[in-house]
């Protein structure tokens, strides 16, 4: 794919300014995303961090860079204070529910992508688990405890903040305001109480445990990520995003440990906003959040990634029911105009008509404003905007009657190429009513499926999934049942 005239700028958390983006190596782009820590469902608030990249990584794409997306899972090693201190997330979880802690990882993350998938987000090239990548952690510990950058106390390795000076870049937080924080994390084993754990002992029964050169242990959550992204993408890559409620201490301390080992690391932070309830983060521990599979019973894919894109990433966004249905509601113009465009194109007259002049301005307008408003920033608030005053001037070609086929064409082009390429909220125009339909049938005969071999008839359940799949339906089982798809 060429690469497009842009001028894209982007705001680095890091130099707490708006950069033009220039990648590393001219046309190729690293990128690495904080996962979930997969101990349970996934919520709105993990929806608007991912559909927020996964919109970067599509205009990306869509501007011809050849892009690398790394995106971890943490399973294991998140502590449930989000620092040193607590259990394990998975291990307590998993204790709680009497299952192994990696076979609750493995449920979570089947639903964490099944969640990703029915919002359309693009999936990452390459989803490292942190449990797989303990021997590339263990030797950025070692080179920092011999760099004297970090020490061992009772097989617990902490980071020496004193021992590197711009701690804090990231965050901006002064020496004080870090003591402040870390107040209440003052152990006996540290030298100072802003020190960050690299390797933990494992204590007691901690199932999730491997040797190592300070005795059995598992690694801290900040050099998962560290040791993840230099793995697939170098010790120097271009962006590195996550939530902003990460930015300190998780960003803050993987800056330090990568750096401190004598290569820079990540080049551009981004770093998305959250969403509240009622003016409060929403998240697990508050017991304010809401799921998405609870939100995709009752919304469309398209309306809650329209709803999410309707703030701009690096902005909180208040979530509402409301909210959502306006989302709704603004995709029912465009998508209506998109699917009027799809059945005129085909009968339109080859010849220019009248309506050709000005549908095409508004075209060149749209994808003008599109791409200026996606080059600032990603403000994607601006480039939906830009998408529904496309919609005016194209019911108005369409109820003259005469525009041309390769006018129509334009505008429905612009609509598939940016509004569902990019930012994935149009959907598939040529998708069949009737197939929609179908759904609710589809859901009977999976219900009927799930019943047939609890009475033990296989043969009867097989010839139900195979009638499916000859249909274009493929049926995956999973242990909280059947879900499917259409190929």
């Amino acid at each position: 794919m060429a690469m497009k005239d842009h001028d894209l700028h982007v705001y680095n958390s890091l130099s707490r300014e708006k950069e033009e983006f220039k990648p590393l190596t001219e046309g190729h782009v690293g990128m690495y995303v904080c996962g979930p820590t997969v101990y349970s469902d996934a919520h709105l608030g993990h929806a608007k961090s991912y559909v927020s990249f996964d919109v970067i990584v599509r205009y990306l794409r869509h501007l011809g860079f050849k892009l690398r997306y790394v995106q971890n899972i943490t399973d294991v090693g998140h502590l449930t204070d989000d620092a040193d201190e607590g259990e394990d997330k998975l291990e307590k979880r998993a204790r709680l529910d009497q299952v192994h802690p990696m076979e609750l990882a493995e449920t979570y993350t089947r639903r964490y992508l099944r969640d990703m998938d029915a919002l359309k987000v693009v999936r990452a090239d390459i989803y490292p688990r942190a449990t797989q990548h303990v021997p590339e952690q263990i030797a950025i510990v070692k080179e920092l405890v011999e760099k004297g950058h970090a020490y061992e106390v009772n097989g617990n390795v902490y980071f020496s903040v004193p021992s590197w000076e711009a701690y804090g870049c990231l965050s901006g937080r002064k020496s004080d305001e870090q003591e402040a924080v870390h107040r209440v994390e003052v152990r006996s084993d540290k030298k100072d109480p802003r020190d960050f754990a690299l390797w933990k002992v494992a204590d007691g029964g901690h199932i999730l445990r491997w040797d190592s050169p300070w005795g059995w242990g598992y690694p801290g959550w900040h050099v998962e990520c560290s040791a993840m992204a230099v793995k697939y993408l170098g010790e120097t890559f271009d962006i590195h995003g996550g939530g902003l409620e990460n930015q300190f201490p998780h960003h803050e301390c993987e800056i330090a440990q990568s750096n401190a080992t004598g290569h820079p690391f990540a080049r551009y932070w981004l770093h998305n906003n959250m969403i509240n309830v009622d003016g409060v983060k929403m998240g697990k521990s508050l017991g304010n959040f809401v799921t998405i599979e609870d939100a995709l019973r009752d919304h469309d894919p398209e309306a809650i990634r329209a709803f999410l894109l309707m703030t701009h990433f690096r902005s909180p966004a208040n979530y509402t029911v409301e909210g959502l249905t306006a989302a709704r509601n603004g995709l029912d113009r465009l998508q209506g105009c998109v699917a009027k465009l799809v059945e005129a194109t085909g009968a339109a007259p080859e010849a220019e008509g009248p309506s050709d002049a000005v549908l095409a301005e508004a075209v060149a307008r749209a994808d003008r404003d599109f791409h200026a408003a996606m080059d600032d920033d990603f403000n994607t608030p601006i480039a939906v905007a830009a998408l529904y005053d496309l919609v005016k001037p194209a019911n108005l070609a369409l109820a003259a009657g005469n525009a041309s086929r390769a006018a129509l064409q334009s505008a429905l082009d612009l609509f598939t190429g940016l509004g569902e390429e990019v930012l994935g909220i149009v959907g598939d125009p040529t998708v069949d009513e009737g197939s929609m339909a179908a759904d609710p049938f589809i859901e009977l005969l999976l219900s009927v499926r799930h019943d047939l071999k609890q009475q033990k008839l296989f043969d009867v359940a097989d010839h139900i999934r195979n009638g499916l799949t000859d249909a274009g339906i493929e049926v995956q089982d999973g242990k909280d049942g059947a879900t499917w798809s259409r190929k």
